[in-house]
């Protein structure tokens, strides 16, 4: 068996950064774009403009104090995401997380609809993963507890 000389290895080396240039070429030409879904602050999908309607879109904020209402019937919530600058409204369908309530930060991943709302289809609430035991002695106040739980089922009343 001989080693390749230089001119084959060139050749080689060409040849395979071609193949590696007409498939990169072909994964972008053929809609990848598509596929990718964005992540929007309610600043950013109310500068897009017409762009926005129709894409698919994880709009992310937080919720608006006083905006959450739960619809009667078929699970139904609209609610209002804020970035402090602008606010877009959202209806989104599907029970919501536990853990959603005024305030929380929240990922909604969905469509803006030119009737000027974005119609969720997937809700995600951001929380703080931090658990902190209660340290030998203390006591817990249950008052606390439940006013830091304080979600969906509070806002419908």
């Amino acid at each position: 068996m001989t080693a390749m000389t230089s001119r084959q290895t060139r050749w080689f080396a060409v040849g395979a950064l071609s193949i590696a240039a007409v498939a990169f070429f072909m994964i972008a030409g053929t809609g990848i774009n598509k596929n990718l879904v964005y992540y929007w602050s309610p600043s950013d999908l109310q500068r897009a403009g017409d762009k926005a309607y129709g894409a698919t879109i994880r709009l992310g904020g937080q919720v608006a104090p006083g905006t959450v209402h739960l619809s009667t019937g078929v699970s139904g919530l609209n609610f209002d995401v804020t970035d402090h600058k602008s606010i877009v409204h959202v209806r989104a369908s599907g029970i919501p997380p536990q853990m959603f309530r005024e305030g929380i930060g929240v990922v909604v991943e969905g469509t803006m609809i030119r009737d000027g709302y974005f119609r969720g289809n997937r809700l995600m609430v951001s929380h703080n993963n931090e658990y902190r035991a209660p340290k030998e002695g203390q006591t817990v106040s249950a008052r606390e507890l439940i006013k830091s739980t304080r979600g969906i089922a509070d806002q419908a009343k």
